[in-house]
């Protein structure tokens, strides 16, 4: 044995090629964490000390490769500012170096996974070979910084400018055949043949009949590109890549391009250097702050649902009761992931609907793809439609989503539970009404649980899952690991007027209502909400939801929560309702709708929609102060999801920010309101709430906050 360490061992195989390979002790992936950096450093050594050593194949002794840097540890080291990143990156780049610079031929093994730090470490490699079932990529502008580890510096040289942009700013996940196209790894064989193939070259290499040390040597120059064809390349990637990133929301890509002209013209050392300070420069963002904290909140979201995988009973069939747009979505996202589900209603055209919404969601597939013909009608033939119970006792879910009504949908559930097995799961994808009343329609409450999905369907990742008083954990586990194998992200929430999202939603829409009394452009708004990252603003959030349907929740929250979500004043969004706009339903409502040259529905001005707002407004129309829009608008949103905290609707802060980011498109690089609250500095937040009490209940900082003022906590950290 060469070096024997808790992450790395290195030992001698045969013909003088040693095996270098990453098993990082107590772990079931492999990381680079400060652990696997110093045993990195100490292998290197004991790889450089030993004269037998004529060649290196690097593996994993794990089922994925190297999965990147450990991000837990990336809070604590962000915090030390600019120059301490950098100092902490240099050393780190020596490292890798001391790799690169060792004077034998060395091959990656690429098995399963190699991200970030993972890749980086592969194109330290002289070679690399990737296995057909392995995935390469360098996906940090997600997190909002650049690869830090030389990536920017090796791929760019290895594949060129254009491609290595493209690589890293889309952040995408590269399957072996595009990895081979673009010349980011060396060959691609079968999983069984990785080793050898590893081998192989490294022979080659050894014998003279590849040049490794002319492939390395492309990694220490500068890019060979002269100054025009340099100008041509960065400009029309900057084009490509600013017109999709807004650096004021999203700084990341504009530093990783800065960072790449930087170092274009310097060789390998010089570069790094300023990869490390644009890396340091991104680190630092508020923005990296929200979107690694996304990344870790994901985690705890993921665990959460994980605890309940023991406690479910499989679901080997499912049903969807009503065939509408929703129940049409919920069997195909159900048959697409390979649930087999009958879909049920009272009548042929109903039936004819959610059949022709999922035919229409599978064509679009086809089309794009990312679906064969075969495939299809594989998981068409999945979604029976019936207009009878007849098979229902073979059924272990049941997905009700008719009508948002609770007599109808008490009648119907009454109904569906008399003609299920006793341990059937019946669930409501209800958007409002309370579980537990829901509940006492039926004679097995324990089975009964909310599972609201998110209209459209196939397109929003969240998952509701509500606990009723009654509901069993086998319930709840069970429709959690259903919607897990939707495709979904579950997150488990108590019950309450409108549950958790739809709870803090509709202050948002008050406050909306507010403004427009008070004298507010719906326009102005609007901009200024889509400015700060909303993907629309509210005017045509509420269009696009359904101004009836917006009524209609307006009512529940109001009848739940008439302290603060019960006006005292007819607002903008029930006038559009009493005058028939419905929004984007019948292409009336805060705008107008018609179809534009690909048939999707553009929005225009419509004078009707500022006749009606007039009709409501105490002040004449003016122009606001764009902060003031904002703090009104994002205090009532957030004081209602941390009264879901302290009322236990949810039950951690790093789920309610996943909610609000996947459920109403929340601006993921401000992390989520609570993040967003510690970003604004808790006590300052208060002083906000304190500014604009007056305006009512919604607006007041709810009592957890000002304990936190008090204590000057915060939500994270």
């Amino acid at each position: 044995m060469i070096h024997a360490g808790n992450a790395i061992t290195v030992q001698m195989l045969a013909d003088g090629i040693a095996e270098f390979r990453f098993d990082l002790q107590g772990e079931s992936v492999n990381k680079f964490n400060r652990e696997t950096i110093e045993d990195f450093k100490a292998a290197i050594e004991a790889v450089k000390n030993n004269s037998e050593v004529k060649g290196l194949i690097v593996t994993s002794g794990k089922s994925t490769f190297i999965v990147g840097a450990d991000i837990t540890e990336f809070g604590e080291n962000f915090k030390q500012g600019e120059s301490a990143i950098v100092e902490w990156a240099m050393p780190v780049h020596d490292i890798f170096n001391a790799f690169e610079d060792l004077e034998v031929p060395k091959v990656a093994a690429i098995n399963g996974i190699a991200l970030g730090g993972g890749f980086e470490m592969c194109l330290v490699c002289d070679y690399r070979v990737m296995s057909t079932t392995a995935t390469v990529g360098l996906p940090e502008i997600k997190l909002g910084i650049i690869p830090g580890f030389g990536g920017t510096v090796r791929l760019s040289r290895l594949i060129g400018i254009d491609n290595a942009v493209e690589w890293i700013a889309t952040s995408a996940n590269k399957r072996p055949d595009a990895a081979l196209k673009d010349g980011a790894v060396d060959a691609v064989v079968a999983p069984e043949q990785l080793q050898a193939a590893a081998i192989d070259l490294v022979k080659q290499a050894i014998a003279g009949r590849l040049d490794w040390k002319a492939k390395r040597q492309e990694k220490l120059e500068p890019v060979k590109l002269d100054m025009l064809e340099q100008m041509m390349a960065f400009n029309s990637s900057k084009g490509v890549v600013l017109a999709k990133a807004n650096p004021a929301q999203y700084p990341a890509p504009k530093l990783l391009l800065d960072s790449l002209q930087a170092g274009v013209s310097l060789n390998r050392d010089g570069a790094l250097k300023a990869e490390a300070e644009a890396f340091a420069k991104a680190a630092i963002t508020p923005q990296a702050g929200a979107l690694i904290g996304l990344f870790i909140n994901d985690q705890v979201v993921k665990k959460a649902s994980k605890k309940h995988e023991k406690g479910a009973h499989p679901v080997n069939q499912a049903a969807v009761l009503g065939a509408g747009i929703m129940g049409g979505g919920i069997a195909y996202q159900a048959a697409s992931k390979g649930t087999p589900i009958i879909m049920k209603d009272i009548g042929n055209p109903q039936l004819a609907l959610g059949m022709a919404e999922a035919n229409k969601l599978l064509t679009k597939q086809v089309e794009r793809k990312k679906m064969t013909p075969a495939k299809m009608g594989e998981t068409l033939a999945r979604i029976r439609p019936t207009l009878s119970y007849d098979e229902f006792k073979e059924v272990d879910i049941v997905i009700e989503a008719v009508t948002e009504n609770p007599k109808v949908k008490g009648i119907v559930l009454a109904e569906t539970e008399k003609n299920v097995r006793d341990n059937t799961i019946i669930a409501s994808n209800t958007s409002t009404i309370s579980i537990t009343r829901l509940a006492e329609n039926l004679q097995r409450p324990e089975n009964f649980v909310g599972m609201h999905f998110f209209n459209p369907v196939h397109m929003m990742p969240l998952v509701e899952v509500i606990r009723g008083e009654k509901t069993s954990e086998e319930a709840i586990a069970t429709t959690v690991v259903l919607a897990q194998k939707m495709g979904k992200t579950p997150i488990v929430v108590n019950d309450c007027p409108g549950f958790l999202v739809n709870r803090v939603l509709f202050p948002y829409f008050g406050a909306f209502d507010l403004l427009l009394k008070d004298g507010a452009d719906f326009q102005q708004v609007d901009k200024v909400m889509e400015k700060f990252g909303w993907p629309m603003g509210p005017a045509y959030l509420i269009d696009v939801v359904g101004i009836d349907t917006g009524v209609h929740g307006a009512e529940v929250m109001a009848e739940g929560f008439p302290d603060r979500m019960k006006p005292d004043f007819k607002g903008a969004i029930e006038i559009m309702y009493e005058n028939k706009r419905l929004g984007q339903k019948n292409d009336v409502g805060f705008y107008k709708y018609e179809l534009d040259r690909k048939g999707k529905k553009a929005k225009a001005v419509d004078p009707t929609a500022y006749e009606l707002v007039a009709t409501m407004a105490t002040a004449e129309k003016h122009e606001f102060d764009p902060q003031e829009i904002i703090d009104r608008m994002m205090l009532a949103f957030c004081n209602e999801t941390v009264r879901c905290l302290e009322d236990n609707i949810v039950a951690t802060a790093s789920e309610a920010d996943m909610a609000m980011i996947m459920g109403v498109g929340f601006p993921p690089f401000r992390g989520g309101p609570c993040r967003y609250i510690d970003q604004t500095g808790v006590a300052e937040y208060v002083a906000l709430c304190d500014k604009y009490a007056h305006l009512g209940k919604a607006y007041e900082a709810p009592q957890m906050l000002r304990d936190m003022a008090a204590n000057n906590k915060k939500f994270y950290g």
